[in-house]
């Protein structure tokens, strides 16, 4: 293997996920789709990862059960609970050249630890901004010490990668890792685009063909910002700004927004060309989120032609172009949200101009090209660790 260049179809990439497929989301159908396209082109993956019996799709190549259960409060998450084993004889007959870990849990400690001792190199992914969680449950003070633990974590790692420039940004000056690349989101346009857009589905939540509709897209969780959102809406239905909302998406907190905003029309979950309509068929997204670290709603709904209001955060600060494809706010800045909408609103010329900006830089996104990036910081790290 010192010999020469190493080859993608060489790889033997063992990678560890804290949530491969049993409850859906943005991370791990990214995971998903990297492991198809390294199949594609013949390198081995093996996956570790919780397996439930009733998961919310099909996973993507070979997938091996570790330890976990289930976090309180949040039943349907899972915490990996180390390497049992039987996983590590798994891991040992598998021989891998590369080890990912994409959640700083427990496994993937200890997967860090294994890889460490065999001199095999060690790549992170970061999906989310774990310690910011902590807001959202009244915890922010341990905000310093998560981000100790996870610092410890990824500078144990050969080098890390994160899905935009601000997120990359964020870790360079929290020290997490001095080898820091980018592994960006792509968009399937066959999904996401503006010929999406279907008034007859619009018309079957009683929304007219000239209303102007406010989108959101995601969990129903209270970590993507719904009580921002709903005061939001508040001030514009008190300011008397003509709007109707549309929520697409499920999750435990749906109960107190349909409380919180009533008449508001619920979509629940979408997946594939069903989501491409409900997306295309909003006038702009709202997505006043911190907690992402690359935003891929924002970037199907840019896909869509929308314009996009989000906070000025990691993630969206990469995709949205202030005042060209949508506007960044200050997180938790009400009025400004509010203001920022009521634009769009008002001006349909304003929002289809911006919209179709979105639309046009959207297109730098493509799947294949994205990750090929990762398999070839695969091939540097087994490189670098030959000639070491």
């Amino acid at each position: 293997m010192g010999q020469g260049v190493m080859e993608i179809s060489q790889l033997r990439i063992a990678l560890f996920s804290g949530n491969y497929n049993y409850v859906r989301d943005g991370a791990n159908q990214a995971l998903n789709r990297l492991v198809g396209y390294l199949l594609r082109q013949g390198a081995q993956v093996r996956v570790y990862a919780p397996v439930v019996e009733n998961p919310a799709f099909e996973a993507t190549g070979t997938l091996v059960g570790v330890p976990s259960m289930a976090i309180p409060r949040r039943e349907e998450y899972r915490i990996p609970m180390g390497l049992s084993r039987a996983v590590r004889q798994d891991l040992e007959a598998f021989a891998p050249n590369v080890v990912h870990v994409s959640s700083p849990d427990v496994s993937a400690h200890r997967a860090v630890s294994w890889a460490r001792a065999k001199g095999i190199p060690v790549l992170a992914s970061v999906h989310t901004r774990f310690e910011t969680y902590m807001r959202y449950y009244g915890l922010g003070f341990t905000e310093p010490l998560i981000e100790a633990i996870l610092r410890r974590f990824y500078r144990r790692c050969d080098a890390v990668v994160a899905p935009s420039e601000s997120m990359a940004q964020v870790l360079r000056e929290q020290r997490m890792c001095f080898d820091i690349s980018i592994w960006s989101r792509g968009v399937d346009r066959d999904i996401f685009n503006p010929g999406r857009r279907d008034l007859a589905w619009r018309q079957s939540f009683g929304i007219a063909d000239d209303d102007v509709v406010i989108g959101f897209l995601g969990r129903l969780v209270m970590e993507k910002g719904l009580d921002v959102f709903s005061d939001t809406m508040d001030e514009l239905r008190r300011a008397k700004v003509p709007h109707k909302v549309l929520v697409v998406g499920d999750g435990p907190a749906r109960g107190w927004l349909e409380n919180r905003l009533p008449g508001t029309a619920f979509a629940g979950f979408q997946s594939g060309d069903d989501l491409g309509r409900a997306v295309a068929s909003m006038d702009m997204l709202f997505n006043p989120s911190v907690t992402e670290t690359f935003g891929n709603v924002t970037l199907e709904a840019m896909a869509c032609g929308l314009p996009v209001v989000a906070s000025a955060a990691t993630g969206s600060e990469s995709l949205v172009d202030d005042g060209a494809s949508g506007r960044l706010i200050r997180p938790g800045e009400i009025h400004h949200f509010a203001q920022a909408l009521r634009a769009y609103i008002e001006q349909p010329e304003l929002r289809r101009a911006h919209g179709e900006t979105g639309e046009r830089r959207s297109r730098d996104f493509d799947w294949d090209c994205i990750n090929h990036t990762v398999a070839e910081i695969y091939c540097r790290l087994t490189r670098q660790k030959d000639s070491a």
